[in-house]
């Protein structure tokens, strides 16, 4: 996937992207039905969005019969992770410090929970690379 920049992808993409990771695949028609009418948009502003999406490399598309059918390129979590290492990258400037310190106080405003399972996260991906399994 090619790299993008703020802003990342607006609220019509991230429908369609929320769509296909939970469909699998779908043409312009599929998405519109699902997504387009309740919002009141047209066909034609779903193909746009489809389109500009592939053109960011986050669908991939097949040519059936007269229509493209779009999939996501990649997974919800690995766009997570992409789009959260770009802002890391793009905000601190990739400081490692600044990006640990920022991700330990979000865990801490989620929770005991979550800061805990970071700790766990952490510890794993420890073990795992003493063991050379990175």
């Amino acid at each position: 996937m090619r790299r993008t920049h703020p802003p990342y992808l607006g609220e019509l993409e991230l429908a369609v992207l929320d769509h296909l990771w939970a469909r699998g695949a779908g043409d312009v028609k599929d998405v519109h039905r699902a997504i387009g009418k309740r919002r009141g948009i047209t066909a034609n502003t779903v193909q746009s969005a489809l389109k500009r999406l592939h053109e960011k490399g986050f669908l991939e598309r097949e040519k059936v019969s007269h229509a493209y059918v779009y999939s996501a390129a990649c997974t919800r979590e690995e766009f997570h992770r992409r789009l959260i290492g770009e802002v890391v990258e793009l905000v601190m400037e990739g400081e490692p410090d600044a990006m640990v310190s920022a991700f330990v106080d979000l865990a801490e405003q989620a929770g005991q929970e979550h800061l805990e399972r970071l700790e766990k996260m952490v510890e794993a991906r420890l073990r795992d690379r003493s063991r050379g399994d990175t």
